[in-house]
């Protein structure tokens, strides 16, 4: 797998490129399907494709005259990956400190 900083969760700040990711983890789905089912143009869907595939997000295969776009399973394990590294910082952060603070509880408590 990739190292995280080939993708930028960011990607997916903005709403309509959003549902594009969420739709395409659903199925492959080729532009004309998903300008369809959104209230953008095929233009800005190819736009917005185009954005999550430079991201590593998704790819896209030719199928005759279009092209079939996917969830790339790289780019999401890395976004994955991104977020599970800032949750172990999390847990580690606050398992520092509730042993801090019961450290500090026992020794204010001693006789």
């Amino acid at each position: 797998m990739e190292a995280f900083k080939d993708v930028d969760p960011g990607i997916l700040g903005d709403p309509t490129r959003k549902a594009i990711f969420e739709r395409l983890a659903r199925r492959p789905s080729s532009v004309g399907e998903l300008a369809e089912s959104l209230p953008v143009t095929r233009q800005a869907v190819s736009q917005h494709l185009r954005v999550l595939k430079e991201g590593g997000l998704v790819v896209a295969t030719p199928d005759g005259t279009k092209r079939i776009y996917r969830i790339n399973p790289d780019g999401l394990a890395a976004i994955q990956a991104y977020f599970q590294n800032i949750w172990d910082q999390a847990l580690t952060a606050f398992q520092k400190a509730a042993d801090a603070a019961a450290t500090d509880f026992e020794q204010e408590n001693r006789p």
